[in-house]
Parts: structure tokens; sequence; C-alpha cells
């Protein structure tokens, strides 16, 4: 269990500003006084830190409470907050990206454990390297150290061939370097190749197979993408071998981006399947793609995937599992990462998905460029902070989006929690990165919330406005909320 991070610190000093009794009476105390009780009351909440020892050892399960979203084996509700983390770290920055996700309030992260790095069947077909996988172990043991949930993606190549010709090749599986097979289909079809993957799973079933720091084991990245792809049968028959190896751990799988309207019955299909515990979906900012709306706003992008999804009644989780900006037809990580400083692109994927009615926020792909670098991890806790108390299971959130002339207000109706996420309409990437056009303040801004109301909520809304970390309340009269000046988008929580 860890301490308090300096960000949760002034967080505890600013909410004991909020009691009542602290405000009045000891907030009035001289300062050496003052100060004594902020630090005993900061040692008592440090004591239920997160994250709690019950909670690292539970396990990450659909909630029977409602299986739109997840919580944990205990019973405690569980937002996945985080990102891809491919390809993988090196072994020497494992301590501090994980003292970065922590502080950060980031609990999940995928990783392609097959990547060249990790790969412990690298060098001939089902020898297994069990000196590699340590890395894998010290990275789960630090995943779990910190809370953070790890979705582990089994393999992601998709042409088996003799020489290396693009990044998704496998070499070492065909017959020219001592492998069993000629093509993928070979691979796919063969009861050889079949019976190949699942004695992969049973290794790493030996290994992992009773992890709590397991957040989901997901058969393939984008199989649809694989060349001369029969992923759908494939599918139908691993995902139960994962069930049978991994009772404890999700099973998942995955498809190509979401960008051509075309693919939707391959979504449907996916999302339908019995044994696939997560709808996942893929999606990008990408002006090459067939569909146009992955050319536009990217709240708006986030968000209608999730809608689609949500349209399938997949009865399960939903998560925009992929997201990010890139170059046209996915040809490279998208330039606009290096102009955008605070961190519009990553904000609207985070916050979008959720308040469209995902389970949790949106997953961004090109970590190192669209995290790292410009150095916009605050984000994460930024979310965090918007979404903290909340139970998800418990609310039974009922997603709605309202468009007005100057702002889409993202809107999650529960049962005693009123949470919406309000976006200037007029500012988008285009506007901000391409043109140069800063945002526009919002000043005294009049949001009507009445349809979202009943006669059980208070009479006062919380605003949190994620770009100045700022809190305040706020009255609401005749349903309706004026706001203090902000920019881009606000935070709405009425309980």
């Amino acid at each position: 269990m860890r301490g308090l991070t300096p960000q949760e610190s002034l967080a505890i000093i600013r909410k004991c500003k909020q009691i009542p009794y602290l405000k009045t009476v000891v907030w009035e105390m001289p300062m050496c006084k003052r100060i004594v009780i902020v630090v005993l009351i900061s040692q008592v909440l440090t004591l239920n830190a997160y994250p709690k020892p019950d909670d690292i050892s539970s396990f990450v399960v659909v909630s029977q409470r409602d299986p739109r979203y997840f919580e944990l084996s205990n019973g405690n509700p569980y937002i996945p907050i985080g990102f891809n983390l491919v390809g993988p770290p090196r072994e020497d920055e494992f301590g501090r990206l994980f003292k970065i996700m922590a502080e950060n309030r980031i609990n999940y992260c995928r990783v392609w454990v097959s990547h060249w790095d990790w790969n412990v069947e690298r060098k001939k077909c089902l020898q297994f390297d069990a000196d590699r996988a340590k890395t894998i172990d010290r990275f789960l043991s630090l995943a779990r150290k910190n809370g953070i949930r790890v979705k582990k993606c089994l393999e992601y190549f998709r042409v088996i061939r003799p020489d290396r010709n693009r990044w998704s090749d496998n070499l070492i599986y065909h017959k020219a370097n001592g492998g069993p097979y000629e093509s993928m289909h070979d691979y796919l079809s063969s009861e050889q190749g079949r019976s190949h993957f699942k004695a992969k799973l049973d290794w790493y079933a030996n290994r992992y197979g009773d992890n709590p720091a397991v957040f989901g084991w997901e058969l393939w990245n984008e199989m649809d993408a694989v060349h001369g792809s029969e992923w759908l049968d494939w599918t139908k028959e691993m995902l139960p071998e994962l069930h049978s190896r991994f009772p404890r751990n999700l099973a998942i799988q995955s498809l190509g981006s979401y960008d051509r309207e075309n693919k939707r019955q391959s979504y449907k299909t996916l999302c339908l399947l019995k044994e696939n515990d997560v709808a996942q979906v893929h999606r990008y900012l990408d002006e090459g793609a067939g569909w146009k709306i992955c050319h536009g706003p990217v709240d708006v992008l986030a968000s209608q995937a999730v809608r689609e999804l949500i349209a399938f009644n997949p009865g399960k989780p939903i998560i925009l599992t992929e997201t990010g900006a890139v170059k046209p037809r996915h040809t490279g990580c998208s330039e606009l990462y290096a102009k955008d400083r605070d961190g519009i692109l990553l904000h609207d994927m985070l916050f979008a998905p959720f308040f469209s009615g995902a389970a949790g926020t949106g997953h961004v792909w090109w970590w190192r460029q669209a995290l790292d670098e410009p150095n916009l991890w605050y984000h994460f806790a930024r979310f965090a902070e918007a979404v903290e108390g909340i139970d998800p299971p418990a609310e039974h959130f009922k997603p709605i989006m309202v468009s007005e002339n100057r702002y889409r207000l993202y809107v999650l109706k529960g049962r005693k929690t009123v949470l919406a996420w309000c976006r200037d309409s007029r500012n988008d990437w285009k506007n901000e990165l391409v043109l140069g056009h800063q945002p526009e303040m919002f000043d005294n801004l009049e949001i009507n919330l009445s349809y979202f109301l009943s006669g059980s909520h208070k009479t006062q809304a919380r605003i949190f406005d994620p770009w100045n970390n700022r809190r305040y309340d706020k009255s609401i009269e005749t349903g309706r909320i004026r706001l203090d000046t902000f920019k881009r988008s606000v935070v709405i929580r009425v309980e």
C-alpha cells in the first residue's frame, strides 16, 4: 500500500476546507495548530489510501448489478482508466512509469505479450523462454502493487512468411525457417495450428492463471486484419479455451478500427458472442477513413463508436479500447500530437466514451507521443477526479446526448446522481491545432438540467473544471444552472 501523492494531499486539504466544522473552526486556529490537524486527518485518510489491499487481491469481473459495467470481485466498483502500453516500455523504464501511473490514478493498461521484447516464443515454435518471461513477471508484480490491471493481448502478427516485410510478420512459424506452416490459413485452420495455440495458452496459464493483476486475456489484436482471416470460427473455438484456463479473468477478442460502415455486422457478431466478455471497439481520428465521422471532432467520433455498440444491445461492458489520432489510413502517428500542448485530443478520448455509456475511458494508442513526450499524464487524474466516488453499477446510468448551438451535453442520468460533461462544440482539433484558433471562454453559460433531475435531487450542483483543476458549487434554480467562466469543457454533478 502506498502513501498519498502530493496531488492527493492537496486534494485532502481542499476537502478539509469544505467540511463545515473544519471550515468554521479549524481554519480560524493559528497556523501551527491548523497544520497539525490537517496532517492528522491526512494520516487517517492514508489508512484508506488507494490501492486498498482487498482491492489488490480482487479480480475484475462483469458486474451482476449492471452488466454494462465492471466491478471487483469484492463488490467495489471499477472504472478502467488507462491506455495502451504498446510497444512495451524497456524494463529500466518500469519504475518511472508505474510511479507516474499511480500518481495520476491510472488503474489499467493493455500490453502485447507477444511483442518482440516480451515474446517468450521467439526462437522456435513451442519453445518458451522462462527467462524472458521474468520481464512480464516483474511488470505484473509492479502492476499489482500499484493497483493497476493489465489486459494481456496474446497475438498480433498478421502474416506468416519466410522473410520480414512488415512489423506484423511472423517468421519463425514458416516452414522455410523451421516452422510447421506455409501460411496464416495453415496456422489458423489446421488442427496442428490450433493445438499449437492451445499449448501456448497452457504455458501462460501455468505461469499466470490465477493473477488478479490481469484484467483479462485478449486472443488477438484486430484479428479481422489478419491475412486470409478466418477470425470468427477460430474465435468461437478459442474463447472457451481462454475461459477454461483463466476462469477468474475476462476473455476477450478484438477487431480492427471501426472506420467503415460495412464493418457493422462483424462488430455486431463479435459483441454478441456469449463467450466474449467485453464489447470492444477501436476507433481513430483518421482523415483517410472511409467513414466521414472519423474525420471530425474527437468527442463526436468517440461517442458515436460507443453508441453503435450500445445499439447492438450486447448486455456487457463496452470499451473504446483503442483510440488515437493517425495519419490517413493508419500510415503513422498523427503530427497533431506535437501541436497539442494542452491535450485536447487526449481529454476527449478519455471523457467522451464514458459519458456516452462506456464502462471506462477511451484507451489511447501512441503512448509515447500522446502521453509521455508532452507530459500529459495529468489528464487521467482529472478524469478520475470527475468520477470520484461514482458507483456505475449502482447508478444504472442512462446515457443521453443533447446538442445545442454552442455546446454538446453528454449526460449520465443515474438513480441518485446526474453526471454531465459539457463540451464546447466550436472547439475541436481542427480549429485549435490546425487553424490556430484559441478556445473561446464561456461566460455565465446557462444550462437547463430540468429534464434530467427529479424531486429527490439537491438544488446545488458540484462543478469540476478539468482544465484548471478547479471545483466549486452552483445553485440550481428552476432546473437551470449558470456556470462560472470556463473554456473547452466542464463536468457537472448533481446528487
